[in-house]
This record gives structure tokens, C-alpha cells and sequence, in this order.
């Protein structure tokens, strides 16, 4: 029974980011015009990624009810591979990413808003859509590790996956630099080069850390969870 409350809320935060992803989109936004779209913001783009993550969370969910009480082996086979790749996407993507965007944009915001998102932008987006985008990621990935136990991979395989990934998107924003001639985000106009490339570097260092922080965090979590469990289970022998 203690499953159900889970599966029920990851439904509620799947919801959620669709909402949040359809009424972005549907937003006219001069940026969605311009090269690149809206898959230029890390924001956006950690959106999709939330959306696919507690897509394939509920996934888990339906094939883990449906295939209880059955000895199909390809079945089984099945539902270990989504949750194989469920634990993934939180290790490499869900976590480092969503933290990522949530702290590096309400340090910048609280710095000067007008690095990362400019006053002109509050008469475009509604403020329930800012903060889905970039304050609620960080409580609702907090409460999935807390209500399940994820499987991390090999430090050096989730930490050359994070790696991949931003050095990916740091090109990806450099290119789009080369195309128009503009930085997707003001702040690189106001850096030199040297400062650029250490930013860049910094960034990559940065979601290798939010990696291992969620490692050890997830391992805290159920380790404790573990004690409580083993000391209740002693109490109740006892009793």
C-alpha cells in the first residue's frame, strides 16, 4: 500500500510539467522566432527532460502493478530495462540538470535578473509558469528520491554522461553565437573569452558535482531508511 501515494503523486508532477510545457509553447514569445527556438534555454530543455523522466516513472508504475503476481519472464525482462533507464535519467539527467537550472537561475536572478531573465519577459510568461520552470523542479526531484530508491551507475560512466551532456549544450549555444551573432544568454556579452572558457569549464565542474551530491544524497536516504526499517523490525521481534 505504501506505493500508492507514490505513484499517485508522480501522475500529479507529470501533469504538471505538461501543463507547464503546453502553455509555454503556446506563449508568443519573440525568442520561440528566433534560431534555435525555445531548445536554446537550458530551462526548456530541462523541462523535456523532467517531462520524459516522470513520463517513464509513471510507465514504471502501470508495468510494475500489472505485472505483479505473474512469472513472465519477458515481462519481467521488460519492467527491469524501464527501471534501468528510470534510474538513469534521475542519476544523469533529472538531478544534476534540475539543480543545476534551479540554483544557477535564482543566483543569477537575485544578481541581476536582467542576465537571465529580463523584466520584459514577466509580460509574457505568467508567474506560475516561472516558477514551474524553475523553482518546483527542485522539491519535486527531492521528493522522488526520497519515495524511491534509484540504482546510480558507476561514478565514471554517470560522471562522462553529465560531461557529454553540458559540453553538448555549451557547443550547441556556441554554435548558435556563430549563427546570429548573439549569446543565448546576456551574461556571456559581458564576459571576455578567458572568462567565457572559464565559465564554460566551471559549468561542466559544476554538474559533475550535482552528480556525486546526488549519489551520496540518494545513498543517505535509503541507508537511513534501511536503519529505521532494521530498528523497528528489531522492536517489534523484541516486543
Amino acid at each position: 500500500m505504501a506505493l500508492i501515494p507514490s505513484q499517485v503523486l508522480r501522475v500529479a508532477i507529470l501533469l504538471s510539467y505538461l501543463s507547464i510545457l503546453c502553455n509555454f509553447k503556446a506563449l508568443d514569445i519573440p525568442a520561440h522566432q528566433t534560431y534555435g527556438g525555445s531548445w536554446k534555454f537550458l530551462t526548456f530543455i530541462d523541462l523535456v527532460i523532467q517531462t520524459i523522466f516522470f513520463g517513464i516513472c509513471v510507465l514504471t508504475d502501470l508495468s510494475s502493478l500489472l505485472t505483479q503476481g505473474t512469472d513472465d519472464q519477458e515481462q519481467q525482462r521488460q519492467l527491469r530495462k524501464l527501471i534501468s533507464l528510470r534510474d538513469w535519467l534521475m542519476a544523469v539527467l533529472a538531478f544534476p540538470v534540475g539543480v543545476l537550472v534551479v540554483t544557477m537561475f535564482w543566483a543569477l536572478y537575485l544578481y541581476d535578473r536582467e542576465l537571465v531573465y529580463p523584466r520584459i519577459l514577466d509580460s509574457f510568461i505568467p508567474p506560475w509558469i516561472n516558477h514551474g520552470m524553475h523553482t518546483t523542479v527542485l522539491p519535486f526531484i527531492l521528493i522522488e528520491m526520497r519515495t524511491t530508491h534509484h540504482h546510480y551507475p558507476s561514478r565514471k560512466a554517470g560522471q562522462a554522461a553529465v560531461s557529454f551532456f553540458s559540453t553538448g549544450y555549451i557547443l550547441w549555444i556556441c554554435w548558435i553565437r556563430h549563427v546570429t551573432g548573439m549569446w543565448v544568454y546576456p551574461l556571456l556579452d559581458h564576459l571576455s573569452s578567458f572568462t567565457k572558457i572559464g565559465t564554460f569549464v566551471a559549468s561542466i565542474a559544476a554538474i559533475n558535482v550535482l552528480y556525486v551530491v546526488g549519489e551520496i544524497l540518494n545513498s543517505f536516504i535509503w541507508a537511513k531508511s534501511r536503519y529505521v526499517e532494521e530498528k523497528l523490525n528489531t522492536k517489534n521481534k523484541m516486543d
